[in-house]
């Protein structure tokens, strides 16, 4: 499009995003000028999306951001006049696939139109390709409230196990990613936090944390969490006498023992230790030692000539398994 411009008392040096046409002589009062490139394209297009601005044949720089896998991209580009002869990034053509620079570079793709008067006019489409992305998909850290895992924690490790007590319900699990646009999923949200409720004792239960990379590949770490069944011990691991020694020796498998003492000895006490603090035990129908405390002790007189019974009873944790243990102390005359 043109139009005339009147200049009045000053000459025109320049004015942005115009061509003037002045006259040989100089600045005369009239001049011609033209908005845009001479020559024009009536059309230009990529074959992946987002060119930034919409064409317009008076606008001739252009911007196009492409992911880091495209590695090529096809311009369409056709001229007002179709005598005018086109180059795209130097090559004779209206429609070609132009390779890109590698990710996280620019490319200038240039369209030059050429007229048979010589003209010329250039536009040129700036290519962003993004930078690739992270395929780092580790745990940077796994940790758990209860137990411990088995192998210890290692980014390469896949697969654990966690051994955790009867009386456990639940177990917090964090996991920690290596790479902070990374996404969790499964078991465990991307906050990195979750409770597992676990299933009766005796039961397992299998978690996984998926780790999956902003590329969006991704890998599983899987914890199985053993809920130990209630014990069965019902063992002691000590037995000892305040006066006279056992016969025979303690033996936690050993369950009937005597001890003879002399007639000066007119009382004795029994100390028991269990082999499993979450057993109970007991003595006459009364606990001496609850569960969680190990070590229990029955006092009593001893008649003169005569023999004091003792028994010592181990209720295991699963409430069935019963030893008693019973010690006949004999009080010697003289």
């Amino acid at each position: 499009m043109h139009r005339t411009v009147t200049a009045v008392g000053q000459c025109l040096a320049s004015i942005l995003s115009l061509t003037v046409v002045l006259s040989a002589s100089g600045c005369k009062d009239t001049g011609s000028i033209s908005e845009g490139p001479q020559v024009r394209l009536s059309s230009l297009s990529v074959s992946e999306p987002g060119l930034q601005p919409a064409f317009s044949s008076a606008t001739t720089n252009y911007t196009l951001n492409v992911p880091s896998t495209v590695a090529s991209l096809t311009v369409t580009a056709t001229p007002e006049n179709s005598s005018t002869s086109i180059t795209i990034a130097g090559t004779a053509s209206q429609n070609l696939s132009v390779d890109l620079t590698p990710p996280g570079s620019s490319k200038d793709i240039a369209i030059v139109l050429t007229e048979q008067s010589g003209s010329q006019s250039s536009y040129i489409v700036t290519v962003n390709r993004a930078a690739p992305l992270s395929g780092n998909n580790e745990l940077s850290n796994l940790t758990v409230s209860s137990g411990s895992l088995t192998p210890g924690f290692s980014p390469g490790t896949l697969n654990y196990t966690v051994d955790v007590a009867t009386d456990i319900t639940s177990v917090n699990i964090t996991a920690t990613k290596s790479d902070p646009n990374a996404v969790l999923s499964g078991d465990v949200p991307n906050s990195g936090q979750a409770t597992i409720p676990l299933d009766g004792p005796g039961s397992s239960k299998t978690v996984s944390v998926t780790v999956t990379a902003p590329n969006q590949v991704s890998r599983i770490y899987r914890i199985t969490i053993n809920r130990l069944a209630p014990s069965n011990n019902a063992n002691l691991s000590g037995l000892t006498v305040t006066a006279g020694t056992l016969n025979p020796g303690f033996a936690a498998g050993t369950l009937n023992y005597t001890v003879s003492v002399p007639a000066a000895v007119d009382s004795l006490t029994v100390t028991a230790t269990k082999s499993d603090a979450n057993s109970v035990m007991s003595s006459s129908g009364s606990v001496i030692a609850p569960a969680g405390v190990l070590t229990g002790s029955v006092s009593s007189s001893l008649g003169l000539g005569a023999t004091t019974l003792f028994t010592i009873t181990v209720i295991a944790q699963d409430g069935v398994s019963t030893r008693p243990y019973t010690i006949n102390v004999f009080r010697d005359l003289r």
